[in-house]
């Protein structure tokens, strides 16, 4: 294989607003990604050692994306680009193999390439490896998480772990007010898988049951590629962000209904959807706001920073709309900003 060729895209692009990253889809199992076998030219490779690679776009909007979500056993899509301008899929095998302690159920035996990818029937964390006559390659870029469905859910508990009711679970709704079609299952030995460049699993579970394992999570990777376009955009407007506190990710509904009422959380939270964050950006890591717009004091005038930074993400990527809100001090903790992906505009 020559060392240098065009690289040949056999998959379709990821859709970043669909399957893998739209966990705020409707129904309980996500749509099929189907395979393509359509040709397109997309550049070429200059790494020598290696047969094949994730296109770009596998990376989100951001490039910062290193995880794809799924549902066990669904028919996968993903931006592979090779070395070789006309491989020969034929002879290409590939299989799964389990990441960040994954314990395998049943042997999971090698599909065809030419067939397309199909994720594995079994709720956990892998990686892809690739195998053909001259070469075997583990595609380490990016690692495939497939979901506990939500049906496996039982009297509010899922495998000890209380996650409670959606009030729209027997309503029939078909939006973005659905339940999650299933959960991620965090373990002691993956909670600090990376999901996108800065964030990690346990940055966004819900923060009580300290003790109980495993944990499971709902998470939209269309709000983590938002928050590494945020961090991204305020380096080019000048803003120092190199570390962004996360103070809420998913909550629970059993967790969030604790708050709720007037001036409280609100029933249906973006967050019980994990689609939603509150965070901040705590550059020096002491647990509050940084001084970000230079004025000596660090208040919600920071968070508006942020905002600003939201506002530009959002008229350059329509698809990642979603509300944003600024909250203050209360004693408690510090001014941060409420951030999700809910695909309308909110402010407050």
């Amino acid at each position: 294989m020559p060392a240098v060729r065009r690289a040949t895209a056999v998959a379709a692009t990821l859709a970043l607003a669909g399957a893998s990253l739209g966990a705020w889809l409707p129904s309980h199992a996500l749509p099929p990604l189907t395979w393509s076998s359509t040709v397109a030219v997309s550049g070429v490779m200059e790494r020598s050692d290696a047969a094949v690679r994730l296109a770009s776009s596998a990376f989100g909007k951001s490039g910062m994306l290193r995880t794809v979500v799924t549902d066990p056993n669904r028919p996968l899509e993903l931006p592979l680009e090779w070395a070789d301008a006309n491989p020969n899929l034929t002879d290409v095998a590939y299989r799964w193999e389990p990441l960040a302690g994954t314990l395998t159920r049943s042997l999971l035996g090698e599909g065809q390439l030419m067939h397309g990818l199909r994720a594995p029937a079994q709720a956990g964390i892998w990686r892809l490896r690739l195998q053909a006559p001259g070469f075997t390659q583990e595609v380490q870029d990016l690692s495939v998480i497939t979901r506990v469905p939500f049906s496996e859910k039982r009297n509010g508990y899922l495998n000890g772990y209380r996650i409670g009711n959606y009030s729209t679970e027997s309503s029939g709704r078909y939006d973005r007010y659905a339940p999650p079609a299933g959960f991620i299952e965090v373990t002691p030995e993956n909670q600090d898988l990376a999901v996108s460049q800065h964030f990690r699993l346990r940055n966004f579970l819900t923060k009580d049951q300290f003790s109980v394992w495993p944990k499971y999570l709902a998470l939209d990777l269309r709000l983590i590629d938002k928050l590494e376009l945020v961090i991204q955009e305020l380096n080019l407007m000048g803003i120092r962000a190199e570390h962004v506190a996360v103070m809420s990710g998913f909550r629970t509904p059993a967790y969030n209904n604790q708050g709720v009422g007037e001036g409280g959380r609100a029933l249906l939270s973006r967050h019980t959807y994990g689609d939603a964050s509150d965070v901040w950006i705590d550059n020096d890591r002491d647990g509050y706001m940084d001084d970000l717009n230079g004025d000596g004091r660090r208040d919600t005038e920071d968070a508006r920073v942020i905002l600003r930074a939201v506002d530009r993400i959002e008229r350059r990527y329509p698809e990642l709309t979603g509300g944003a809100g600024i909250y203050t001090d209360n004693g408690a903790h510090g001014p941060f900003i409420h951030i999700d992906v809910r695909g309308n505009p909110a402010r407050w």
